[in-house]
């Protein structure tokens, strides 16, 4: 018998396009598309991907209800075994629509799902009601990740029991499993700690949640003395992005001297980020990185001095721990040289 799979993806991984190309609205497909194609490979004939829906991922995102609608409409017409989204590695809102729709189909047509994604995904933020399978935070991570999800898909098409997250590789989800470990708890104690005093890696088996807050600083009292900074995770670099900032998961960020500019020009930056349309921050850098309306305030008084430099990255995919370690690096700076406030812009 060979299970019936109807698989959702993006416009980027049906070679519709990137960004640009976010907008188209769902359409369905026959057979397989794009990724499809490492999923039936690894599961050699047991499970065959039948129909493939590809949907835009601001379409997505600017369209929910009716994206969800049409596309229920077709996974119940087909009446498949399973439904199977992404991967999405680190892509945010295609993760978001990967796990919504799983979502959909799980709970309004009791059909098997399985997504993945990276965990730092926005979209993972509902593991703990569709199985995700953790991936690597790029696509260069497809490799391995299709057939894990391959892997636990068949699984789930059986009806096979499905044992802990470490050992199937899917995201943990509040759901305790049992299952015997080779070592008592003591000698794995033991190695975890000769572990830690030998500075090696090693896994606690019980995770502390991290919660990150951070108190806000008192409210600056007269902004017409104070010296305001811009920093922007938009992607605004000078024309030809000379430190190479990365359009995606970026590794560092630019520090770019604005002394004397009254405002951006076309001529002189553009954005590096590969996670908008870039067409109007590039047309007008200020839309991102407002300089002149900084320029206008401080001219009035309303503002003592603009900084004489700006810092920035791009937030599409940058993990969390590189972007903590960007603004601690980078605020320090901003102390020493006596800055009072901070304006981050976003897209």
């Amino acid at each position: 018998m060979s299970y019936k799979v109807v698989h959702y993806i993006n416009q980027f991984f049906a070679n519709i396009g990137g960004e640009e190309m976010a907008h188209v609205a769902p359409e369905l497909r026959d057979g397989i598309v794009g990724p499809g194609l490492a999923f039936n490979q690894a599961w050699k004939g047991e499970a065959e991907i039948v129909k493939t829906v590809v949907c835009g991922d601001s379409y997505f995102a600017e369209h929910e209800a009716d994206a969800k609608a049409q596309i229920l409409d077709w996974v119940k017409a087909e009446k498949p075994d399973f439904f199977l989204a992404g991967p999405a590695f680190n892509a945010g809102r295609y993760g978001y629509a990967c796990a919504t729709i799983c979502a959909a189909v799980q709970d309004e047509l009791g059909i098997p799902v399985l997504t993945g994604m990276y965990e730092e995904n926005p979209g993972a933020d509902l593991k703990n009601k569709v199985l995700m399978v953790a991936t690597a935070n790029s696509a260069a991570g497809m490799r391995k990740a299709a057939p894990a999800m391959a892997k636990l898909a068949l699984k789930l098409m059986k009806g096979e029991k499905i044992g802990a997250s470490c050992e199937e590789g899917y995201m943990p989800n509040g759901i305790r499993k049992n299952f015997f470990e080779k070592k008592v708890g003591a000698e794995r104690a033991v190695d975890m700690l000769v572990a830690k005093l030998n500075g090696k890696p090693f896994t606690t088996e019980y995770p502390m949640p991290s919660f990150d807050r951070v108190a806000p600083n008192p409210a600056v009292k007269d902004l017409s003395k104070a010296t305001i900074a811009l920093c922007t995770s938009g992607g605004i670099v000078p024309k030809g992005n000379p430190d190479h900032i990365e359009s995606s998961s970026a590794s560092h960020y630019g520090e770019y001297c604005i002394a004397g500019v009254e405002k951006l020009t076309s001529e002189g930056y553009e954005t590096a980020h590969g996670g908008y349309d870039p067409v109007y921050a590039n047309e007008n850098p200020n839309r991102v990185l407002p300089v002149d309306v900084l320029r206008d305030m401080e001219r009035e008084g309303k503002i003592g001095k603009l900084h004489d430099y700006f810092y920035t990255t791009v937030g599409n995919g940058t993990s969390v721990a590189n972007a903590k370690s960007f603004a601690a690096e980078y605020a320090q700076k901003l102390l020493q040289a006596g800055v009072h406030a901070v304006i981050m812009t976003s897209t």
